[in-house]
């Protein structure tokens, strides 16, 4: 009986004979011999079909099978050093499964909003296939990283009775008879974990109500915030550095094959793991902007957009912090400078290649009365944020935490240029699925 084996196991059995079952990407044909493109999830390779070397019901199946139709093969796997995956199959067999009748994705190049409106089928598509074991390494390299740190993982609610940012992007609902919305972050949950467990971390979908089309912004995303009690600012960016450089160097390590499809070059991601990362103020980053003579309308304290965030990350061969935003410009719980009114402790890291910000975090006021006016100055209800006042009445200590943007960072890990185009799932566009 055959070994029924999956494509990305083929090193291991050169030479022989085994089964395997696939979907077919695509096919040509050259006289004699069939060339089958083929995908089972774990890997792409070729079947090649020798007319002289198999049945004639096998050799015109192979000339007669359809783009999806999926099958069971079986052949001889060989070496083929002049395929980026280095194996192929000779085929002896071909057990039809299931039919696939025009395919709606051809081989043919399609716009963009064709594949997203077909976006259940695009996820068969190599470049999506690559993307998301991505994906998958970052989310696997995410748990290794904060266990070995010593966090642990607490769930924040996705239906929650305040906002830690803001009123305005919020999705309501009604959680049977009192206001409800989705959440915007797991911060202020993850704060009070914090002070129970010293670091914890918390990896969850996040919901922004505003209708974007941008490269760069979603509806609904998957978050990353670790929050650390008796850590400063200074320490948590060395937290995040280790964190973005260990995640790029797990995808380089572990995911060859894939940046390989999508022709990532694996020397630029190398920058990414050197440390430490460049540290310039958000005041260094205007007077850079205004020398620049390309963005004459920037004024201290306004928030920066992707022109700005890129002109200022092209200048380091790696991500960069931007420290101490003005106060007016971020959200209520981030701690006041000591020495400056105007600032707050906090940054953003941003990305080379035009990705922009790919973390922000700040270290957490803890001063109840400070974060109370701040709680009222932003027009929220201060009786739903007892409880995080709480926080700061029994113990509080210096704790800090920033939350990272999963798609985002895939988008920039990739080298992707649009964040459509890297996560092609349903949750992540700005449209309702069907």
């Amino acid at each position: 009986m055959l070994k029924t084996i999956s494509i990305i196991d083929a090193k291991n059995h050169v030479d022989e004979e085994v089964k395997i079952g696939v979907w077919l990407t695509n096919k040509r044909s050259s006289g004699k011999i069939a060339f089958l493109q083929l995908r089972d999830g774990t890997a792409f390779f070729q079947g090649v079909v020798v007319k002289n070397n198999v049945s004639e019901e096998v050799f015109t199946l192979a000339k007669e099978v359809k783009q999806e139709e999926s099958l069971y093969v079986t052949g001889t796997i060989h070496e083929d050093q002049r395929s980026p995956f280095g194996y192929e199959i000779e085929l002896s067999g071909i057990e039809k499964v299931g039919e696939s009748e025009n395919y709606p994705i051809s081989p043919k190049k399609h716009g963009v909003d064709f594949l997203m409106d077909h976006r259940h089928l695009w996820l068969r598509s190599k470049r999506q296939f690559a993307v998301m074991k991505i994906r998958n390494e970052v989310i696997r390299a995410t748990y290794e990283f904060f266990n070995k740190e010593g966090f642990i993982k607490i769930d924040a609610p996705i239906l929650t009775g305040s906002a830690p940012e803001g009123t305005t992007e919020l999705f309501h609902t009604k959680y049977f008879d009192k206001d409800a919305y989705l959440s915007q972050s797991g911060q202020l949950y993850e704060e009070a974990g914090a002070m129970a467990y010293g670091k914890v971390f918390s990896f969850g979908p996040t919901f922004r109500a505003e209708k974007s089309k941008t490269r760069r912004h979603l509806i609904e995303f998957w978050m990353i915030e670790p929050e650390m009690a008796f850590m400063h600012q200074e320490e948590s960016l060395e937290v995040q550095e280790k964190y973005i450089a260990f995640l790029v160097q797990s995808v380089i390590d572990n995911c060859t094959y894939e940046l390989g499809i999508l022709e990532r070059d694996i020397n630029v991601l190398k920058r990414y793991t050197e440390l430490p990362f460049p540290r310039i103020s958000y005041d260094e980053a205007v007077e850079m902007l205004q020398k620049s003579g390309e963005f004459p309308d920037v004024e201290w304290g306004e928030d920066f957009g992707s022109p700005e965030e890129t002109y200022l990350a092209e200048h380091f061969s790696k991500p960069v912090f931007v420290i101490n935003y003005p106060k007016a410009i971020k959200p209520f719980y981030m701690k006041p400078h000591p020495t400056r009114e105007d600032v707050v402790i906090c940054a953003d890291l941003l990305a080379p290649e035009g990705y922009g910000e790919i973390i922000g975090g700040s270290e957490r006021a803890t001063d109840p009365e400070f974060l109370e006016a701040q709680i009222e100055k932003a027009g929220l209800n201060k009786d739903d944020y007892q409880w995080y006042l709480d926080l700061r009445r029994y113990g509080s200590v210096p704790h800090s935490g920033f939350g990272l943007g999963l798609e985002r960072a895939i988008t920039w890990i990739t080298g992707e240029e649009h964040i459509r185009e890297a996560i092609p799932f349903p949750r992540l566009l700005n449209r309702i699925y069907p």
